[in-house]
């Protein structure tokens, strides 16, 4: 080892303290989805429970000719099935577990010091009764529809605009991306109410335009991203380009764009998750309930059947758990896009 490297090396309890830091972060952001999953497959009552369980147990019973009766364990480790409870007398009529697994004859005894006996157990019922409820395979369709038109026209759009803010040297290009920044600085409250009334008076209310056609218009955060990345591509490649006879679309079809895929691709994602994750614009636009996205079903599923967390956390589940794994079959695309995004111009 060099004595460059050990001058740069950090100490141990550094690097400790570091991964530890890290590890206790990592944990916090994950517990709030570890937490949906887990109330996923539980029922009703175990998600409302105080304190709180984390691992799904469900309810042991027994069968009693014919009559599923629930297992309580006194402190002894006896074991009854429960067949009625007086709450006035804290009297409970019980069939005595047998060691065969078989219940014995009725019997009275004190309820007091009866536990409920539980097992580790999913509850996958909330899953095929939730995604029924919401129309699941309407609503997905629905919104991959308007997550991939998203995707295409940003990928197309932005790198169009992006291109000819940073490969053509024509006056006052500078300035078009200026005021293309500022655009980002306006809330989109304050556009939300006029934007509402052209896509009314187009007589297109009501249907997807209002949620795909912004992403041909070149979105601003975008045009930013790829006119870095483009800055960034070697000048020499270009002029070669033109001294063979290649013009400007040709160049950007040939050249640009295959030396631009992980920023394109991180492009796509980013419009992806905004598209899929986008409550506030299905909600403005689209009344048909055939036409709704996941996002608006889920709201609306609350508001009706709020009374059902467990088919609510299942359905949050579903439509988050294709997000995750989106993005850890395409990290290592979208790490690269951003670290090669320069701040270059």
């Amino acid at each position: 080892m060099t004595d460059e490297s050990q001058a740069v090396r950090r100490p141990l309890w550094q690097r400790i303290l570091t991964q530890a830091m890290l590890v206790f972060f990592s944990a916090v952001f994950i517990m709030p989805f570890i937490w949906l999953m887990s109330s996923s497959v539980k029922t009703d009552a175990q998600i409302f429970k105080t304190p709180p369980e984390w691992v799904p147990l469900l309810p042991v019973t027994v069968d009693a000719d014919g009559t599923q009766l629930p297992v309580y364990r006194d402190p002894s480790g006896a074991r009854f099935a429960l067949v009625e409870r007086d709450k006035e007398t804290s009297q409970a009529t019980v069939r005595p577990v047998l060691a065969d697994g078989s219940v014995g004859e009725v019997a009275t005894r004190e309820f007091y010091g009866l536990q409920p006996e539980r097992r580790f157990g999913l509850n996958w019922a909330n899953y095929p009764e939730g995604l029924r409820f919401i129309k699941f395979g309407r609503q997905l369709t629905n919104t991959l529809i308007i997550c991939i038109s998203s995707a295409i026209g940003c990928v197309l759009s932005c790198s169009l605009v992006s291109y000819g803010l940073a490969r053509i040297d024509w006056g006052g290009r500078k300035w078009l991306f200026y005021a293309i920044l500022a655009t980002m600085m306006i809330p989109p409250q304050v556009t939300m109410v006029p934007l509402f009334v052209v896509w009314a008076k187009l007589h297109m209310v009501n249907t997807y335009w209002p949620l795909i056609l912004p992403s041909f218009l070149a979105p601003g955060f975008f045009v930013f991203l790829l006119r870095q990345f483009f800055l960034g591509i070697p000048q020499d490649l270009t002029d070669a380009a033109k001294l063979e006879g290649c013009g400007e679309l040709g160049i950007y079809w040939r050249i640009v764009l295959p030396l631009s895929k992980p920023a394109l691709a991180t492009v796509a994602l980013f419009a992806f998750l905004g598209a899929w994750n986008d409550y506030l614009g299905p909600l403005i636009y689209l009344s048909d309930e055939r036409m709704y996205t996941l996002s608006l079903g889920i709201a609306s599923f609350s508001s009706q059947y709020g009374s059902f967390p467990g088919m609510l956390m299942a359905v949050s589940t579903v439509m988050t758990v294709p997000i995750i794994l989106l993005f850890f079959f395409t990290q290592r695309t979208f790490i690269q896009g951003i670290t090669l995004t320069g701040m270059k111009g």
